[in-house]
């Protein structure tokens, strides 16, 4: 059973470490906001016919008005040298509050994030220039700096080149991913790439030698670059080089055996090795990313959400720092891109966002990639997860961070709020499809109290005046009246066009059906659009247990 949480991470955080004693994650990957002052927006299909897409705030990314004093003194109570120089820039004139605020947010985040860790695990903060350098003063304190292991840089879209607007700096255009590890244990499988620029050149100009089978090969050094007192051995009376040899006398057996190694006429001369070029992975990756482009507009993978990073690079991350069967972590998880990837490539996952909409997105993804069957294997916490937590959350003023409303419209039926809040005769939501004659709506209403058949009818009407396709009336299934099922009834059947659907046009989904899986029935191809679909994957899904 792989894990997803609709939480604020820290709390996500603290219960995990209470539920395991012992380090259980093996790689950490986030990309958690930047700090940068902007609002994102998450694109929905819209179903106003003029418009290509919707708009919905996802997050705002700014920390100015975070009160962070209570997060400082509880950072006192755990570290107190990290406290120290968060205090320091909290006394500091020429710090700004938010500065404080978002890296105090991230600190006490990122030391919990390192006590889940295991000895052999990776850590990747994504982040750009706005921070970095507070990041990576903050994560040298937490893994200590011997624990460093690379700032890498991801160049994420090209230049623009000469623009008509001056500007007194250079245009940027890269992330940056700081790797740390947990010890220096820490897992890391090398990464190569046959399409790294200069690649076919490399080949050229190195692999200059054919054995007498026809294999080319090249030649290349077998000393160790810093001394290795262990492999200072002699090799068949050749003499060890002065740092001894890079590899152990039982690897140079092998090798012999393997006509992998070149022996010099010249008895004082060294013994080198035998790259043979069918046997090349590709170029070594190394700490420049430019070989991963940014998700364009038209790529199958885009998914309407904000700040949404390539599949490529979540999978070289997770691919150089864990093996099938580990537990991989994305405690900011946004669309889902590191559970995607981790899904696809047999690691067990567990996420974490903030945002409900996150949420939605991410079991939709995962959804459209294998199939419903896939729902069964993910355990989704801090979402209502029976009746009596539903109605708990329906008799709420509040709602907190989610309402009835938005549980039921975004989480559940996958569509959008409507944010024009109306009284009785509007309605609260809507989701978009396809069909032979094009673009279509289903309306949807909630209501969580007793109901009479004058609400129905009243949103039956709403239905015609809007001339929607389809309406979809959701409720717990004790206020369904005789009454109201034969008002809905006698609505009739979906039409659109000149075509009649053998589906009711107006629809009474209880909220038991929501949690058995039920979905509105929509004609023909008229499978919901109003997130973009993910890409699908062949694969079989295999369940992981994560906590099993």
């Amino acid at each position: 059973m792989n894990h997803l949480y609709f939480a604020d991470c820290l709390d996500v955080l603290k219960e995990l470490t209470a539920q395991h004693p012992q380090p259980f994650i093996d790689l950490i990957y986030i990309d958690p906001p930047f700090n940068s002052k902007r609002n994102y927006n998450v694109l929905f299909e819209s179903i106003d016919m003029k418009d290509t897409n919707a708009q919905k705030h996802a997050f705002a990314d700014t920390w100015s008005n975070y009160s962070y004093v209570d997060t400082l003194n509880e950072v006192a109570e755990i570290d107190r040298e990290l406290y120290t120089i968060l205090n320091t820039f909290h006394n500091l004139k020429s710090i700004r509050d938010s500065v404080t605020a978002y890296l105090t947010t991230m600190a006490i985040r990122i030391w919990y994030m390192h006590k889940l860790l295991t000895d052999t695990g990776s850590f990747y903060l994504h982040c750009d220039q706005t921070m970095s350098a507070y990041l990576k003063l903050m994560c040298d304190m937490i893994f200590g700096e011997k624990n460093f292991r690379n700032e890498i840089i991801w160049k994420r879209k090209t230049g623009r080149g000469e623009t008509n607007q001056k500007s007194n700096k250079f245009g940027t255009i890269v992330d940056i991913i700081f790797f740390y590890a947990k010890s220096d244990k820490n897992l890391l499988n090398p990464q190569y790439n046959q399409d790294a620029a200069g690649y076919e050149e490399y080949v050229e100009s190195n692999f200059k030698y054919t054995d007498e089978n026809g294999r080319k090969y090249m030649s290349d050094n077998l000393s160790s670059p810093t001394p290795r007192p262990n492999l200072t051995y002699e090799y068949k009376g050749y003499k060890p080089p002065k740092n001894g040899w890079a590899i152990s006398i039982e690897k140079m057996e092998q090798w012999d055996k393997e006509d992998k190694l070149i022996f010099p006429k010249n008895p004082d001369g060294r013994i080198r090795r035998k790259r043979y070029i069918d046997e090349l992975k590709g170029r070594p990756v190394q700490n420049l990313w430019d070989d991963i482009g940014p998700i364009s507009a038209q790529a199958a993978e885009r998914l309407g959400y904000p700040t949404q990073k390539p599949e490529a690079l979540l999978e070289r991350i997770i691919k150089a720092s864990s093996n099938e069967g580990d537990t991989v972590a994305d405690f900011f998880c946004g669309c889902g891109t590191t559970i995607a990837v981790a899904q696809k490539l047999n690691r067990k996952w567990l996420g974490a966002d903030i945002s409900h909409l996150a949420i939605r997105l991410i079991k939709k993804r995962l959804a459209d990639s294998y199939g419903l069957g896939i729902e069964h294997e993910i355990k989704i916490h801090g979402m209502p997860k029976d009746i009596a937590s539903a109605k708990m959350l329906a008799q709420e003023t509040e709602g907190g961070r989610i309402s009835f409303q938005d549980w039921a419209i975004e989480v559940m039926l996958l569509g959008v709020v409507n944010e024009k809040k109306t009284a009785d005769g509007g309605y609260d939501g809507y989701l978009t499809f396809n069909t032979h004659a094009g673009k279509q709506f289903a309306l949807i209403e909630t209501k969580s109290g007793k109901l009479t058949v004058k609400n129905l009818r009243e949103f039956v009407n709403v239905i015609d005046t809007q001339k929607a396709a389809v309406g979809i009336f959701v409720c717990f299934a004790e206020n369904v009246t005789r009454e109201m099922t034969k008002a809905a009834k006698e609505a009739g059947h979906i039409k659109i066009a000149d075509t009649e659907f053998p589906m009711d046009k107006i629809q009474i989904i209880t909220v038991e059906d929501l949690f058995e899986g039920k979905k509105p029935q929509l004609p023909g191809a008229a499978e919901n659009q109003t997130f973009k679909k993910a890409k699908r994957n062949e694969e079989k899904s295999v369940s992981r247990g994560l906590f099993d």
